[in-house]
């Protein structure tokens, strides 16, 4: 058995005991089918993307209170020249609250998601809490009272009045959620969000829009929020401000980082359990310490600590993990006959691909990067070498994109791309490796190379979700496939990217970078941690691209290896240039030998070993 059948055997079980269920225990799965929903949202928001956020009961009261405004107001009726029809009135307010959650995500996502660190979740209940107290203080919204007498919703003339039917509904709401959110994520744009979480700076270079993608992570969880509020004010028949203040908004958090705050199904995990418990807690505890006080709320407390601590993964990942023993993992898919991706038209050989003029970055006083002028062109390999601190990946990160110039130009295919975001130049053609290794550790080689083909697909959200994006998908897979391949790393596309060596990863961050079927290719360290048998594969590599019609631009500390393959090199020290023309000029320059090891017997020393590796 696979764990997807243990899952649709656990869907079936379910349906077929529906009907034999006690009406509080049926109740129960409403509230958790309902709390799952938001927790999916946050699994989304928080866990793979990153974002951490106290105000989601905030969206979930948008939604409520929005369908009992339009059910239930007078005014609205009176505008209208009579009441709402009760079969169309929870309809029109599962659009309105769908379309104000949206909106109000999106103004809050634009601001708040700015910020980084404990800023954004602070920024999260300052925001929560405001939304909270204006439900009570709004009076045709039935202040702190509340607004009752909501109709049950219709479908096709029947009435979902009764729980036990609202129940199907929700759950069955629920699993196409879990499955859309699914697709999802096993898609081109899901792997765009999953980088989201501490890899910005790597998508962006990628040619992510990782502002945009954040706010619209951060709308989807809110209009998961907002339906789950639909679903519970014509469950309750009745609104109040009360289910969405703060502490719900903290108990949706921890039921998604109890059940897993990476997993979609821990969402579900999650609900149920601290739904249970709370429940067990307060039946349980006024039987022995009394009717008075909020004892469940203390115990309640120490139990999620317990848990967070011993299980800080969440729930789901320990029960999968055990599992194993006695499921046999799902059979991979087979793959889609995929059409190869168009060539990138190449430049003409000798083209100018990469100009930077009198480029300088100043920190304060620092001047790491001083006026340094340099271009690369189509079918050469450009080394840019110096020792430590001489301000090589500095100026990289400014011919890239990552960060912007005090003064000067940058120049790529001829266009002025000064002070614009990296996925700008990833897009004309650009790409990169960094000093750094910067991967999604815990996904597969094969996803971490297709993010780098992000901009080679078109398909988008709605199309991932109902996938109707497969054959992009394979299109995209296999043209991964075939960058590890070239870059020999075929058999490791399946494991998890940080389990590898740190040369392997470095070849990683390569295949990466031509799966976007780049023609400037900028290379910082690559040979740094490979073996010698390695270092010549990587060689032989390189001489390949750059046969092809690739410009490479190479930071490199092994000189063997920069001077067998470069055709241009430029030295800086302390931020500045001080030396440049071939490998054999260069190495016969007094200016290199000097900033390097000083003078001297040193010098010889290193002048020797510049012969040697010439």
């Amino acid at each position: 058995m696979t764990p997807r059948h243990l899952t649709l055997l656990a869907v079936a079980a379910l349906a077929l005991a529906w009907g034999w269920l006690p009406e509080f225990t049926i109740t129960l799965l409403c509230y958790i089918g309902l709390y799952a929903m938001v927790a999916a949202g946050l699994v989304m928001l928080t866990g793979v993307g990153g974002m951490t956020s106290f105000g989601q009961a905030a969206f979930v009261g948008i939604g409520a209170y929005a369908t009992a405004w339009v059910t239930t107001s007078p005014a609205l009726a009176a505008a209208l020249g009579g009441p709402v029809s009760p079969a169309w009135g929870p309809w029109l307010g599962l659009v309105l609250g769908m379309l104000l959650a949206a909106a109000v995500a999106w103004i809050l996502g634009a601001v708040t998601l700015k910020l980084s660190g404990h800023y954004l979740p602070l920024a999260t209940i300052a925001w929560g809490l405001g939304i909270y107290f204006l439900f009570g203080n709004l009076e045709f919204l039935g202040g702190h009272t509340g607004t009752g007498g909501l109709p049950p919703i219709t479908v096709g003339g029947m009435s979902l009045a009764d729980s036990r039917v609202m129940g199907v509904v929700i759950w069955a709401t629920l699993l196409l959620m879990l499955w859309a959110l699914h697709n999802l994520l096993d898609s081109r744009e899901g792997r765009a969000i999953r980088a989201l979480k501490g890899g910005r700076l790597m998508a962006e270079s990628m040619g992510v829009d990782t502002a945009a993608y954040r706010v619209k992570v951060f709308v989807l969880a809110a209009l998961m929020a907002g339906l789950s509020g639909w679903f519970y004010a014509h469950l309750q028949r009745f609104v109040n401000p009360t289910p969405f203040n703060l502490n719900i908004g903290i108990e949706y958090l921890f039921m998604a980082v109890v059940g897993g705050a990476g997993h979609l199904w821990g969402a579900v995990l999650g609900a149920a359990l601290i739904t249970l418990l709370k429940s067990q807690l307060q039946d349980v505890l006024p039987k022995l310490l009394g009717s008075s006080g909020n004892f469940e709320v203390i115990v309640f407390g120490l139990l999620m600590l317990v848990v967070l601590h011993r299980f800080a993964d969440g729930m789901w990942p320990t029960l999968a993990r055990a599992s194993r023993r006695f499921l046999r993992p799902t059979a991979a898919s087979v793959r889609a006959a995929a059409e190869p991706l168009p060539p990138r038209t190449l430049p003409p050989r000798g083209q100018v691909l990469l100009e930077a003029t009198a480029a300088s970055k100043h920190f304060g006083g620092l001047k790491a990067v001083n006026e340094v002028t340099l271009d690369v062109r189509a079918g050469e390999v450009h080394a840019l070498i110096g020792p430590n601190g001489a301000g090589k990946s500095t100026f990289f990160n400014m011919v890239s994109g990552v960060i912007d110039l005090t003064s000067g130009g940058v120049r790529v295919m001829g266009q002025d791309m000064k002070n614009r975001p990296s996925r700008h130049f990833a897009a004309l053609g650009l790409g990169r490796t960094f000093q750094h290794v910067r991967l999604m550790a815990h996904r597969s080689v094969l996803d971490n190379v297709a993010l780098g083909a992000h901009r080679r697909g078109q398909r988008g959200w709605i199309a991932a979700m109902l996938r109707l994006d497969r054959a992009e998908e394979a299109t995209l897979l296999a043209h991964a496939r075939r960058q590890l391949e070239r870059c020999q790393l075929e058999g490791h596309a399946a494991e998890a990217a940080g389990s590898l060596a740190l040369g392997q990863q470095r070849v990683i961050e390569i295949a990466r970078a031509l799966a976007g079927q780049p023609a400037l290719l900028l290379l910082d360290e690559p040979a740094a941690g490979l073996r010698h048998l390695e270092k010549l594969a990587l060689a032989q590599l390189l001489s390949q691209l750059r046969a092809e019609g690739l410009g490479i631009l190479v930071v490199e500390h092994d000189m063997e290896f920069v001077m067998n393959l470069a055709d241009r090199v430029t030295v800086m020290e302390f931020g500045t240039v001080i030396a440049r023309g071939t490998p054999a000029q260069v190495q016969a320059d007094p200016r290199v030998l000097e900033a390097y090891l000083g003078v001297g017997d040193e010098a010889a020393e290193v002048e020797e070993r510049l012969e040697a590796a010439a």
